[in-house]
């Protein structure tokens, strides 16, 4: 049911100069960070304060962590003792069997931190990025100290972006599924403004839907989080594989499901659906005649018989009347592969010629049903266990242009889940935006929309 309608460093030492007409505010910096590290000293366990690294391991895991978030494919294998946040491992599933343990846990570190006074609210800010310099900064230090994403001890002070505070910055866009490239645009000013005690009921919330999402989930299966826009293939309790995705609009939700995948369709037709001809087709028709043409979109009435789209009265509801089928092809809305499983909402898994969309913040673009990120990979496991399905051959259909179908021999299980907020077992707390307000918490947290 989806296929919307298209439309198409070396800085590292940065050090200020102390003159003597800055010693009354270097009093007060001091008392500031007293009161940080009294803060960040009440949570301990959120920090793992395990050890200082050099500065060129740092660096190293530092360049990991941005290879991942250039594919998409945020907390893999960091490692945990040099950093000062753990970062989680590639191993573990969202939905591991102690990941509601593990959140539980931490719901009192929040409560102390929202018993503190929770943290500061970051001035708005066009944009901080390494180098600069800007009032927000020191209060930019403060929040992340709070929440255990850069150590009081070693956050540094003053007014200059500096590569501690960068770091930080990282690692808690790493947390939130935001672009890692350290730097504080809107998106991540948003996230870092989300109030603490909205993190706080995010954790006591979610903490009951992991509970009874994560039992007898069985050997092999795939795991949508909506909120996190991430598919996880799961097998003997391993994440084989994660995939972004980009899912459906606040107001074309994708549902919350339970199901088994029982089929791949390669070099699929699209057949539009009604609700999509009615709030996309027909307005773009209007603006753009020729939009189904180019699309290689046709037009059939019930017998079956093709039209034109001039037969047609654009400036009503007419076209709801007749199936619209896009032909297959690099062009078609589902790309090259349509992943099926058994639902009342009629929505499936699929590729898309707008790869593009895999690389924002907000993948909440669709009509209820799932893009996949490098779906092809996906689709290789899906069928390990599927005779005459292997990557090659895989690959010449999809290259063939050829219709083809192929039903899995032992059909997948698959669960669409909503979870905004978990802590990952190997203590990773995690967060992302409420994005269809099922947390009840949308008027207090405010800064988890679209920016």
């Amino acid at each position: 049911m989806d296929g919307d309608v298209k439309k198409d460093g070396g800085a590292a030492g940065l050090h200020l100069h102390q003159g003597a007409a800055r010693v009354a505010s270097q009093v007060t910096e001091l008392d500031r960070r007293a009161v940080v590290k009294a803060l960040a000293a009440g949570v301990a366990g959120l920090a793992a304060f395990a050890g200082r690294a050099n500065a060129q391991g740092t660096d190293a895991v530092l360049d990991q962590l941005i290879q991942q978030s250039q594919g998409r494919n945020f907390g893999q294998g960091f490692d945990s003792a040099s950093r000062t946040i753990l970062m989680p491992k590639a191993s573990l599933p969202t939905l591991d069997p102690s990941t509601a343990q593990t959140t539980e846990q931490f719901i009192p570190r929040y409560e102390e931190i929202v018993a503190r006074g929770g943290w500061p609210t970051v001035p708005q800010v066009e944009r901080l990025r390494l180098g600069n310099r800007n009032p927000a900064v020191p209060v930019l230090r403060d929040r992340l100290a709070v929440s255990g994403d850069i150590d009081p001890a070693a956050a540094g002070a003053g007014d200059v972006y500096d590569s501690y505070v960068e770091a930080a910055v990282r690692r808690f866009q790493a947390r939130h599924g935001l672009t890692v490239d350290g730097v504080v645009r809107q998106q991540t000013l948003k996230a870092l403004n989300v109030p603490a005690q909205v993190r706080l009921a995010q954790l006591r919330i979610n903490v009951v839907r992991l509970r009874t999402l994560s039992s007898n989930l069985g050997n092999k299966l795939v795991v949508a989080n909506i909120p996190a826009a991430q598919i996880e293939a799961i097998e003997g309790g391993v994440v084989v594989s994660r995939h972004v995705t980009v899912a459906g609009k606040p107001d074309r939700a994708s549902p919350i499901l339970q199901s088994r995948v029982v089929e791949v369709n390669f070099n699929p037709y699209w057949t539009v659906p009604v609700s999509i001809v009615r709030k996309d087709l027909i307005p773009r028709m209007q603006e753009e005649p020729d939009y189904l043409t180019k699309n290689h979109i046709r037009i059939f009435d019930g017998r079956g018989t093709e039209l034109q789209p001039t037969q047609i009265n654009w400036n009503s509801n007419e076209a709801v009347n007749y199936r619209f089928k896009q032909d297959p092809g690099d062009f078609n809305s589902l790309g090259s592969i349509r992943i099926n499983f058994p639902n009342k909402d009629d929505v499936y898994m699929h590729d898309t010629p707008s790869k593009s969309l895999f690389g924002e913040d907000f993948r909440f673009h669709s009509s209820g049903c799932m893009r996949v990120q490098n779906v092809r990979e996906l689709v290789v496991w899906l069928l390990s266990d599927t005779p005459g399905w292997s990557r090659a051959e895989i690959d010449a259909v999809i290259k063939s242009g050829e219709r083809k179908d192929a039903r899995l021999a032992t059909p997948v299980p698959l669960h669409w889940i909503y979870v905004t907020a978990w802590v990952t077992p190997d203590g990773v707390v995690q967060f992302r935006d409420d994005i269809y307000s099922r947390d009840g918490l949308a008027a207090s947290q405010g800064a988890a929309s679209r920016g």
